[in-house]
Parts: structure tokens; C-alpha cells; sequence
């Protein structure tokens, strides 16, 4: 589900987490409503999986709207290595 090298953005509420898929759904960005990886924990349960290639394009359509993620995450092996938050 989450490749090696994609960004895992982590937001405190499903309510959250939902208005920035949409928003970024409708900014037409490759991302994908993921439950959150065993290895983060989070209070929602739900976070947005990010391709790298997306990451610029996501940061703007966010930032334009206000929906800073908590943390953001990227896959490297088996690990996820926190990169904001």
C-alpha cells in the first residue's frame, strides 16, 4: 500500500484528513486515503499517502486551504522516518 520512498502525511482527525482528500482530489493530485501504518500512531486512524513526485503539488493545494498535516512520514525499507511535524 505505502511504496518505498512515498510520504505518509498524518492529520489529528478524521474530519481533518477527509477535507484535505478532497481538497486534494480536486487539486488533482495522485494521493490515496490510506488507514495509518502500524508502525505511527495516530488518534484518527486514517492519513493520505503522498507519491514524492506529488509532494510539491500537495504542500501548495494544503497550504492554500489551510490543512497542515500533524506529521508527515517517508518510507524507507520497513521503516517510516518522520520529515515534518
Amino acid at each position: 500500500m505505502v511504496r518505498n520512498g512515498d510520504l505518509v502525511a498524518v492529520f489529528h482527525s478524521v474530519h481533518r484528513v477527509m477535507e484535505a482528500e478532497k481538497v486534494l482530489k480536486l487539486g488533482g493530485a495522485d494521493i490515496l486515503l490510506i488507514p495509518v501504518p502500524r508502525q505511527l500512531s495516530s488518534d484518527c486512524g486514517l492519513a493520505i499517502r503522498i507519491p514524492v513526485a506529488e509532494q510539491s503539488r500537495v504542500d501548495a493545494l494544503l497550504a492554500e486551504k489551510g490543512l497542515k498535516p500533524a506529521e508527515i512520514y517517508v518510507r524507507k525499507d520497513e521503516d517510516y522516518v518522520k520529515v515534518a511535524g
